[in-house]
């Protein structure tokens, strides 16, 4: 985890350089706390400005009163924390620095080697007008950093490493490895839409295709060519999460609006993301790894 505070910043520019992300689609709108507004994300950019600039209007003799932090959590993190983790830990962060009661928006990103995250909020109190103090904050940081590692049990990031999951037509337990690979799948927060879910299979040379009222999972070769049988996706006790029927609300499909594409490297997360995963699964009784991808110990029935 590395977290960055950026010194000498306004917050105009602060958080217009987020909003410029946004609009080429390299990130989108996250999170937002202490904001007048139940969503402020729903009105224009200078609308959100105003909320900082009518702050920092009650003492104009700040002349730097933005706060602009990045947090960059590794693969690993973005895994161990998950969704609800980040934003809970990007709270905590404001609250250790001094900021628990400031607005302040966060924005996801996605256009560097990984997933991360920017804040933008205002060093002006928005009580009292003074600015808050920001003595030892590099010191402070560290120490959140550190606290969040031991709470966590985070690690650095590992090295990429070059593994090789892809089924094959000579492929053993097929039906199982699948359910494993759906199951290390569907644990990842990251993967936020049939379109990367599907992405994120063909890195396996697995499809999902639909046949009659229901679907079927086919291994295929680089050329997208079925090579194995097909088995009916409702043959599977772990089953792709974004393929089950559900209904969405009003406010999911506003968040949904706001999810970022699928990042250009996600072969890279997810290859480090499941490789972490099955290190913590490796001590389950009834699971080994075998090749890459978690092996059910094999059960009588019926055969693929």
């Amino acid at each position: 985890m590395i977290i960055k505070i950026h010194q000498a910043c306004s917050t105009k520019n602060a958080l217009f350089y987020n909003e410029r992300k946004v609009e080429r689609h390299k990130a989108s709108f996250y999170h937002s706390q202490n904001m007048p507004v139940l969503n402020p994300f729903l009105g224009d950019k200078n609308d959100r400005y105003r909320v900082f600039q009518e702050i920092e209007d009650r003492n104009t003799r700040v002349k730097k009163p933005g706060l602009h932090i990045s947090v960059n959590p590794t693969v690993s993190d973005l895994v161990r924390l998950g969704d609800a983790g980040i934003r809970t830990d990007i709270g905590n962060l404001m609250e250790h620095l001094g900021y628990g009661n400031q607005p302040y928006l966060v924005y996801k990103h996605a256009d560097l080697e990984r997933v991360h995250f920017h804040i933008v909020s205002t060093r002006i109190d928005c009580d009292t007008g003074k600015k808050i103090k920001d003595s030892y904050e590099k010191e402070k940081t560290q120490r959140f950093i550190k606290e969040l590692e031991q709470k966590y049990q985070l690690t650095k990031d590992e090295h990429t490493e070059k593994l090789n999951y892809r089924f094959s037509g000579s492929s053993k337990n097929l039906k199982q490895n699948l359910e494993s690979l759906f199951g290390q799948l569907n644990r990842m927060e990251f993967i936020t839409s049939k379109e990367m879910y599907d992405q994120a299979l063909k890195l396996f040379n697995v499809e999902i295709r639909k046949a009659g009222r229901g679907y079927s999972v086919f291994v295929t070769d680089e050329n997208g060519k079925p090579i194995r049988h097909p088995i009916r996706m409702s043959e599977f006790e772990e089953r792709p999460k974004l393929y089950l029927e559900k209904s969405v609300s009003p406010v999911e499909k506003v968040k949904i609006n706001y999810k970022v594409g699928f990042p250009e490297n996600l072969k890279t997360e997810l290859l480090k993301a499941l490789l972490y995963q099955y290190k913590t699964d490796i001590n389950s009784p009834t699971r080994k790894v075998r090749k890459g991808i978690s092996t059910v110990r094999k059960k009588k029935g019926r055969k693929y």
